[in-house]
C-alpha cells in the first residue's frame, strides 16, 4: 500500500492519498486545496484516483472537490449530514477572507458501517458527529490506522462552536466509537501530527 499524507491550503489540512499497489487505484481523503500537489503525488506513484472522500464538509477539507473530480473523473463522497455545509461554501470562504471554490455534485453518501476500498485498501466508516453533524472517520479493519478528520487531534478534539457543532455529541462519538479502538491504532488527524489511541486515551484532557 502507498500512503502519502501532506498538509494543503491556508489551514494546513492533512490530505491523504491511499494507493493500492495491486490496482494502481487511489482513495484521496480531504483534498481541501493545492490540487496540483495532489495530482503530482498521484502521478509520482502512477496512481489513478478512484474515490474522493472527506471526513466533513468544512472548506479546508472539501474546497478541492470539484477541481480534483474534474481532473480525475473520480466520484466524490460525503456524509449526508454535512450537505448543508458544502452548499454554504461561499459563506465559509467569506468568513476566512477567501474566494469561494466552485462546488460539484456529491456522487454518493457515506454513513456508519459503510466500506470503501480498492485492492488491499479497506476503510470502514465511523459516523462521529460533534465537530459537524456529518463528521466521519475512516478506520482500517486491521486496527492500524484511523483517519479522524477534525474529530480527534494530538492532545485535543475538534472545535464544536461552528455551525452544527455539539460538544456533547463529539464526546459521545469519541467515547463510543473512537477510544474503544486498540491503543496501537495510529490516528491521522485533520490537522497537525499523528498520534495513537493509547496516547490520547491516557493524556488527552478531553478523554479523561
Amino acid at each position: 500500500m502507498i500512503i502519502e499524507t501532506f498538509p494543503v491550503g491556508l489551514l494546513q489540512c492533512n490530505c491523504t492519498i491511499l494507493g493500492s499497489a495491486q490496482t494502481r487505484e487511489a482513495i484521496v481523503i480531504d483534498p481541501g486545496d493545492d490540487i496540483d500537489t495532489v495530482l503530482a503525488q498521484l502521478k509520482k506513484h502512477n496512481l489513478t484516483a478512484k474515490y474522493i472522500i472527506a471526513t466533513h464538509a468544512h472548506i479546508d477539507h472539501v474546497g478541492g472537490f470539484k477541481e480534483l473530480k474534474d481532473a480525475t473523473g473520480a466520484p466524490v463522497y460525503l456524509h449526508r449530514g454535512d450537505v448543508f455545509l458544502y452548499e454554504a461554501l461561499p459563506m465559509q470562504a467569506m468568513m476566512l477572507g477567501l474566494t469561494a471554490p466552485p462546488a460539484t455534485e456529491i456522487d454518493a453518501y457515506l454513513d456508519q458501517g459503510d466500506e470503501i476500498g480498492t485492492g488491499e485498501i479497506k476503510l470502514e466508516v465511523l459516523h462521529t458527529p460533534g465537530h459537524t453533524p456529518g463528521s466521519i472517520c475512516f478506520h482500517t479493519p486491521d486496527n492500524t490506522r484511523l483517519y479522524a478528520g477534525d474529530t480527534l487531534f494530538f492532545g485535543s478534539i475538534g472545535r464544536t462552536d461552528l455551525w452544527g457543532g455539539s460538544y456533547e455529541q463529539i464526546i459521545e462519538s469519541l467515547q463510543r466509537k473512537v477510544v474503544t479502538l486498540p491503543d496501537e491504532t495510529v490516528v491521522v488527524p485533520g490537522h497537525g501530527p499523528n498520534t495513537t489511541i493509547g496516547r490520547e486515551r491516557k493524556f488527552n484532557p478531553f478523554l479523561q
